[in-house]
């Protein structure tokens, strides 16, 4: 009876234990619920290593079961030499031998360069994230804490940081890579699914290390053009009399020390760009 009760403990225990972890396997922020081609390699050499740590857990419960419940008796000396060389000193080195074989070439598929694809240069600063794209007029668009993405196509990032070490990482698309200041780091990842997705800064950054994170918007190609030519275009001017109240409000406080209007005499060069009025 003490055993049926202790048993039934341990699997409440395990239960309680396991089903948290697995809750947290999908949503935006997971690397477990791949939305890109780098994100399923990663994800896929997860499962293989995972896989592989639970098969030698199992041997060395199933060997602690057996000497100290099944046979508790004196054990064959040859036969014990034998299980701790073959178990201590052969059978994990060929474990993680075939883990390395595994995973080595999934590294230059993670780094591959997005030829002739889009680019996009990405800052991390104290405490939030610029993010500049090209446009076909030869300027950039500018956004802070947002990163959109055709899907279906490899993009490059060029990540820098002008202070401290960040780490730029879209746990649902791909690795992340460290933002180290002086050096321009890469990175390429190619969505396949269209959907919000959320970024975050993987290295404590400092005090406001919390206000890293960014929203990822993957969409369809036709849409993600049409979004970056609305963006590079001037601001519309206000059709409204609440608009025109509002453009002179803006103006006349002070809003353009933080904030860039395109088109408009609000110009400021350290913090984005927006050709917008109102989202």
């Amino acid at each position: 009876m003490e055993s049926t009760k202790a048993s039934a403990r341990m699997w409440v225990l395990l239960s309680l234990t396991v089903l948290p972890v697995l809750a947290a396997c999908s949503g935006p922020q997971s690397a477990l619920q791949p939305a890109g081609v780098d994100a399923e390699l990663i994800a896929q050499l997860f499962w293989w290593m995972s896989a592989a740590a639970i098969l030698i857990w199992m041997l060395v419960i199933g060997f602690a079961v057996y000497a100290t419940y099944i046979n508790l008796g004196s054990h064959d000396s040859r036969a014990a030499r034998w299980l701790i060389i073959g178990g201590g000193a052969i059978f994990p080195p060929v474990v993680l031998g075939a883990l390395l074989v595994f995973g080595l070439p999934l590294l230059p598929s993670l780094s591959a360069p997005a030829e002739n694809g889009l680019q996009i240069a990405v800052s991390g600063e104290r405490w939030w994230w610029r993010v500049q794209y090209p446009t076909s007029s030869g300027g950039t668009v500018e956004l802070a804490n947002e990163v959109r993405l055709p899907v279906g196509e490899r993009v490059g990032f060029s990540l820098t940081s002008p202070d401290v070490i960040h780490s730029f990482w879209i746990p649902s698309l791909g690795g992340k890579v460290d933002m180290i200041p002086g050096r321009t780091t890469r990175l390429t990842l190619e969505p396949t699914e269209v959907g919000v997705y959320r970024g975050a800064c993987a290295e404590f950054c400092g005090t406001s290390h919390a206000l890293m994170n960014f929203q990822v918007v993957v969409m369809e190609p036709e849409a993600f053009t049409a979004w970056l030519e609305q963006q590079a275009a001037p601001a519309q001017p206000p059709q409204s009399t609440i608009a025109r109240q509002g453009q002179e409000a803006f103006l006349a406080n002070g809003c353009s020390a933080c904030h860039t209007i395109r088109g408009t005499p609000a110009s400021c060069s350290r913090l984005p760009r927006s050709a917008l009025w109102a989202e």
